[in-house]
């Protein structure tokens, strides 16, 4: 099995090695739990085998310079899981936040950690981790790790019109300045491109809320996997997908 692998893995390299990339990736990790289950195991050793796969991915996409990776790691409707699984959760990436922190291939690759969503709905512990790992890494400029937590597509939309709101309300902002240029720098993503493939796992087609603004023209791919069992062939062949699709953006 091993060495049939290896043969596709090799043959799916030459299709893609040379074709172009996504500068931008939207992660939709799912299937955890059902992974878990699957195997007999208790729920949260499936969260723990998918916070270990996240280290995996993100060499692979350093491998082929693709530059950013947005997370969507917990959502603002994930509260609604039961408490334990909310705890499990937040311990869970409260961990891999102080990891980053002393991950050598955080500072040998220049990967810039930064959180978004609305981080008052965090504990204080858990913003505490955020800030450093944010201060340790702002000067790092080769890669950047987005990290969606307590994040909704639709809560971020709500936020940034507050925002341009009160910016027009006390006379900075003027209305008719706003466009689609003016509002994204009022997202969370301020700066950021759009993502250009969002990848989503465990056979759930849907965006669930991730990116609603910034993912008008990306490319959505979804896949059966569940993320613990995701392998560098099915990255590969989400790439390949990507690089036989014709991006017009509307023309």
């Amino acid at each position: 099995m091993n060495f049939l692998y290896k043969l596709y893995e090799t043959f799916l390299w030459s299709q893609i090695r040379n074709g172009p990339t996504p500068n931008h990736i939207g992660l939709i990790v799912d299937g955890n739990r059902r992974f878990a289950k699957g195997r007999g195991l208790a729920q949260n050793l499936g969260h723990e085998e998918g916070s270990k796969k996240l280290e995996e991915f993100l060499r692979w996409c350093w491998r082929l310079e693709i530059k950013v990776i947005t997370l969507f790691g917990f959502s603002t409707e994930n509260f609604s899981r039961s408490q334990d699984e909310v705890d499990y959760l937040m311990d869970l990436i409260m961990e891999k936040l102080k990891q980053f922190q002393t991950d050598p291939a955080i500072k040998s690759e220049r990967v810039r950690v930064k959180v978004i969503g609305r981080r008052e709905d965090l504990s204080d512990a858990m913003n505490r981790e955020i800030d450093i790992v944010e201060a340790m890494t702002a000067d790092h400029d080769r890669f950047l790790l987005n990290i969606a937590l307590s994040y909704g597509g639709r809560a971020e939309i709500i936020d940034a019109v507050k925002r341009v709101a009160s910016e027009v309300q006390s006379g900075a902002l003027a209305v008719d300045a706003i466009d689609e240029a003016t509002f994204a720098n009022y997202l969370y993503t301020q700066g950021v491109p759009d993502p250009d493939l969002i990848i989503r796992t465990s056979g759930e087609e849907r965006l669930s809320g991730f990116l609603l603004w910034q993912s008008a023209y990306s490319e959505l791919y979804f896949t059966d996997v569940f993320w613990p069992a995701f392998r560098n062939i099915d990255f590969w062949r989400a790439l390949r997908i990507y690089q036989q699709r014709e991006r017009r953006f509307g023309r």
